[in-house]
């Protein structure tokens, strides 16, 4: 059977077949990692969260859902260019219009459950479990987010891999706030803290989302490549 063509792109001109090609590979590499790397944490989070009853927690689990989601769809588009050697302007701008959706939808959700938490005064539990899963993902998702976008920008500014490479940077900022309000709360008891922890989130995916809509991310975070 022979090799599928080569995947080409005017954006990435410059680079060899072979180049395009590889790097095409990696980024389909990247996101079959992000998908079963996002299964396991979001398991574990949305479980913890619901045992604890922390918004913030079930909210960074369902982010790791959505993740997960827009993984494969970026993925999908991938494997259709290495099949086809070419790349479906049509079906890629569906796609990343898709990806932009996930990031709106987060955002509801965890605006909807903060304000039901503070308006009803829910007081969760802690959650050790979801400290450490937490912690893990400081250290995974910002090496995982630079590959991505590496891929990104050598493929001419991907827009797809860019803009999911953009949903990973969110689950950075999401562990890091997410660790932060529940770290605090261990410490102090302050139950608000959950809930804007999650408000912080809504913030940067809708940010997110906004230029994944109007496909502005192979320009943003140019200056990580």
């Amino acid at each position: 059977m022979s090799d599928p063509p080569e995947v080409k792109s005017a954006s990435s001109a410059e680079l060899s077949d072979d180049e395009r090609r590889a790097l095409t590979v990696k980024g389909l590499r990247l996101e079959q990692f992000t998908v079963a790397y996002n299964v396991v944490e979001g398991a574990i989070a949305i479980t913890a969260g619901l045992l604890a009853g922390l918004v913030s927690l079930l909210g960074f689990g369902i982010d790791s859902a959505i993740e997960s989601g827009s993984a494969v769809l970026v993925g999908l588009r991938l494997a259709a260019r290495l099949k086809s050697g070419e790349i479906d302007e049509r079906r890629e701008h569906v796609t990343l219009r898709l990806v932009a959706v996930t990031f709106f939808i987060l955002a509801a959700y965890v605006t909807i459950e903060g304000t039901r938490s503070l308006v009803t005064g829910d007081t969760p539990d802690h959650s050790v479990v979801g400290i450490v899963l937490l912690a893990a993902s400081v250290v995974v998702m910002p090496l995982l987010a630079a590959a991505k976008t590496r891929v990104g920008h050598r493929l001419g500014g991907d827009r797809l891999i860019l803009a999911d490479a953009a949903e990973t940077r969110i689950c950075v900022l999401l562990s890091i706030s997410t660790l932060a309000g529940l770290t605090l709360y261990a410490i102090t008891g302050a139950t608000w803290l959950d809930p804007v922890a999650g408000f912080v989130i809504a913030l940067f995916a809708i940010n997110e989302g906004r230029e994944a809509w109007e496909g502005e991310l192979d320009e943003a975070h140019h200056d990580e490549s």
